[in-house]
């Protein structure tokens, strides 16, 4: 019986442990042209919720910007990279252009670990400015 048990409060807890490693972690991201590498002189701004389920592995955004120099040619998460610093692409956004810009995106363990230690940004790309016009690095929301 004492084994048995035993067995059940095990199964219990190690039950329990591993639905406590998924999380649902929010960011917020500020861009603008200061944040750029090397910085511009647009006024565009733009912020964007971020959200990374890390049970299902899945980076989630919602992307809002105004006040660019024209329409927005392409959208992309860059890293890793600290803030100031360039990085490749690692998701690239598709879809519509226009704000607000909503997606979703599978990732990997090391591209979850980059999100979660701030290495990421994103980076809004017009064709005046075609190496980017506005970016903001992927903070963890307070």
């Amino acid at each position: 019986m004492r084994i048995a048990l035993a067995a059940v409060l095990a199964a219990a807890v190690l039950g329990s442990t591993s639905a406590m490693h998924g999380e649902i972690l929010h960011y917020a991201v500020r861009l603008d042209a200061a944040s750029e590498t090397p910085s511009n002189a647009s006024k565009g701004l733009g912020a964007a919720d971020v959200v990374l389920d890390t049970d299902a592995r899945v980076l989630n955004w919602t992307i809002t910007y105004s006040g660019l120099s024209g329409p927005v040619t392409m959208i992309h998460f860059h890293g890793p990279a600290a803030p100031g610093a360039a990085a490749a692409v690692t998701v690239p956004v598709g879809g519509p252009m226009a704000s607000p810009v909503v997606g979703a995106a599978p990732l990997n363990d090391g591209q979850i670990g980059d999100v979660r230690a701030g290495l990421w940004y994103i980076n809004l790309h017009t064709a005046a400015n075609p190496k980017g016009e506005i970016r903001g690095q992927v903070a963890k929301a307070r």
